[in-house]
């Protein structure tokens, strides 16, 4: 989301250079959205792929679909989900043909809607699936209630949520668990939280503690907030929104940091403001 209008706006040479670094640090997957620079971000990252030396079989492309934007690019009257089985096809075929990919690895249903029937989906997903078109399917931002309603029609792989040592609401509500239990694969955007974003008594706390970790751990303070993810039992994948390439590549360097349970309980009480109950 960053790469385009809605963040750092790369350059088609830019974005060669960023998909060549995080190829060569080991950075495969590349997780995109309809919607994301107004339907416009998909097209400008294809543009830079198809002048990328990389064999389509060794990236993976997630993209996500059925928010209606409000913006430039489309005549909305209102913001809204839509998730008719014709839809989602015809979304799938514009970002295979926007990213100059012969199909998705990955196809998440980008936020849940009221109106959403599992029939309609399961339609989609089983057509795209028998033409080649996804190899795989989830869902983003759902509950597990939403889930399971989806699920009684079509195998979800992938629940990507908000999740981070400042939004780990998921760990208390059921979301992860049911993820465990239902062998879903979670995925979290924003995995920093607003650490850095806001400054707060919560991020002072945290920051404070991040300051002792470093020196242990001989880390950065972006590293231990992913690890901190990365030691959950769910088996979270991060999604990093960075667009700064040290800091991708101190990103692929917080799998090896191993927190103690100790450590991993003072940052949670921290972000808590209290001890675990």
């Amino acid at each position: 989301m960053t790469w385009g209008v809605w963040g750092k706006k790369l350059s088609k040479n830019e974005m060669i250079s960023a998909i060549n670094h995080c190829m060569e640090n080991g950075i495969t997957t590349f997780d995109h959205a309809d919607i994301y620079g107004d339907y416009t971000t998909e097209i400008e990252f294809g543009k830079a792929l198809a002048e990328v030396d990389i064999p389509r079989e060794d990236i993976q492309l997630i993209s996500k679909c059925g928010i209606q934007y409000i913006g430039n690019t489309r005549n909305n009257e209102v913001k809204h989900y839509q998730y008719d089985a014709s839809y989602i096809i015809g979304s799938v075929e514009k970002s295979i043909k926007d990213l100059n990919a012969n199909y998705l690895d990955l196809l998440l249903l980008h936020r849940p809607s009221p109106l959403i029937h599992p029939d309609e989906v399961a339609k989609a997903v089983d057509t795209l699936i028998s033409e080649g078109k996804i190899k795989a399917f989830g869902v983003s931002n759902f509950t597990p209630s939403q889930s399971d309603l989806i699920s009684t029609r079509s195998q979800i792989s992938v629940n990507q949520i908000d999740f981070s040592l400042t939004s780990f609401e998921a760990m208390y509500n059921g979301s992860l668990d049911h993820m465990m239990i239902s062998a879903i694969t979670p995925m979290c955007w924003s995995p920093l939280g607003k650490v850095f974003k806001t400054e707060d008594e919560q991020t002072r706390r945290i920051h404070k503690l991040l300051n002792e970790l470093s020196k242990k751990y001989n880390a950065t303070k972006d590293q231990l907030l992913l690890a901190w993810i990365l030691k959950h039992p769910s088996g979270i994948h991060l999604v990093i929104g960075t667009t700064n390439k040290k800091r991708i590549t101190n990103a692929i360097k917080a799998d090896s940091i191993a927190l103690t349970e100790v450590d991993w309980f003072k940052m949670l009480a921290e972000s808590q403001g209290h001890k675990v109950p």
